[in-house]
């Protein structure tokens, strides 16, 4: 693979007092960009690594699992915190808690999710087609964040019959938020299919001054260098790319400064990074719930290696450090990191009909509130 190494001549993102360097954000995930995954990913590179999504109103009534969500690392600046909500007063009153408590130095809002459970609420993905409720949702947000930026990720629409990515980029801006980030796919798409680009550029085109940043397909450093330059984006936002990958974001520090790429990591390497992600996890949250949610990530760090179904097994039914030791002992430390590797990684799925309350698309100026959101945070 012939690594890029060329800059892109823009200015430095940046996104109300912080500048973004390199313009690279991770993307929140549900049970996985904890304070030990954004810990680890970065120690490779600069950026702004988002928490699990919150609930509002998870945050407006103290809810101990969510507070312990909201945890950052003493070196993570700005702390950077996602939102999510259906209600104005609700978000608002999140806002408000979380900056003057002094929880977080950044908010973004999530109205891009398209799992049934927050669709079908009137919530995620499913929001920005009330166009007159989420305006409200942003203008208030915004205004009790006061000097705290703000910010909004949303996806093209419901489907391709109910587009709202550019009545929704222009909403956010003039409602004052702080930049835009959009998923370029519908919410009918899921994560299956491509990502259209083509979007991110008309979005760029129509909300202009405000950071617009893309999101979708970015595997490599390569992606992200052409997603600017197709789209003409302020920044990439990265998700199930870096899933078992916390190092691309080394490569992509490099790739926009326009130095060498490193080499992809050996075997041994890998086993080395799933290692001290075992540890910051169980600094996090006890042993127990450490070796529960690391199992998830072995399939990832594993991915394309030569190593047999039973070592395999044996990586995702981890119960002991001990035990990941004597696996790892076992691999075969010198394999190359394999070709296959660097591509389309995480959830996939298949295209579908979009959950949505009953009458959801009878009006789109309808600002009543749907029915209040779970109190579960993290998706």
């Amino acid at each position: 693979m012939e690594h890029v190494t060329a800059t892109l001549s823009k200015p430095a993102l940046k996104i109300g007092p912080y500048q973004v360097d390199p313009p690279v954000v991770l993307a929140p995930m549900a049970g996985i960009t904890n304070v030990a995954f954004r810990r680890l990913c970065q120690e490779y590179g600069a950026g702004i690594y988002v928490c699990e999504m919150i609930t509002a109103r998870a945050v407006v009534e103290r809810h101990p699992g969510t507070m312990h969500m909201m945890t950052f690392g003493a070196n993570e600046k700005p702390r950077s915190m996602q939102l999510y909500g259906v209600d104005p007063k609700t978000m608002a009153e999140a806002v408000r808690i979380i900056v003057g408590e002094g929880l977080a130095d950044h908010v973004d809002s999530n109205f891009g999710c398209p799992v049934a459970k927050v669709t079908r609420k009137g919530g995620g993905a499913a929001l920005p087609f009330k166009r007159k409720l989420f305006e409200a949702i942003v203008r208030e947000s915004a205004r009790a964040a006061g000097d705290v930026p703000f910010t909004v990720k949303f996806r093209i629409g419901i489907d391709d019959d109910h587009r709202t990515f550019l009545d929704a980029g222009r909403i956010a801006e003039a409602e004052g938020a702080a930049a835009v980030s959009l998923h370029a796919r519908t919410a009918a798409q899921r994560y299956s299919g491509q990502a259209d680009w083509t979007k991110i550029a008309e979005l760029k085109e129509a909300v202009t001054s405000i950071p617009v940043l893309g999101n979708g397909d970015i595997f490599s450093a390569d992606d992200a260098l052409r997603m600017v330059a197709e789209t003409g984006c302020d920044g990439v936002v990265v998700g199930r790319g870096c899933l078992g990958r916390p190092w691309l974001f080394g490569e992509l520090e490099a790739a926009f400064r326009g130095t060498e790429i490193p080499t992809p990591p050996n075997l041994g390497e890998v086993a080395r990074v799933l290692r001290r992600h075992t540890e910051l996890l169980i600094e996090h949250d006890g042993h127990d719930k450490a070796m529960r949610d690391i199992r998830k990530h072995m399939a990832w760090y594993l991915m394309g290696f030569p190593v047999g179904s039973e070592l395999r097994r044996g990586f995702a039914m981890l119960s002991s450090m001990a035990q990941l030791d004597d696996l790892i002992a076992q691999l075969d430390h010198d394999a190359p990191f394999p070709e296959a590797a660097t591509g389309p990684r995480g959830r996939q799925g298949s295209p579908g009909k979009v959950t949505l309350p009953h009458g959801w698309l009878d009006d789109p100026d309808d600002d009543c509130v749907p029915e209040a959101e779970d109190m579960h945070s993290g998706g």
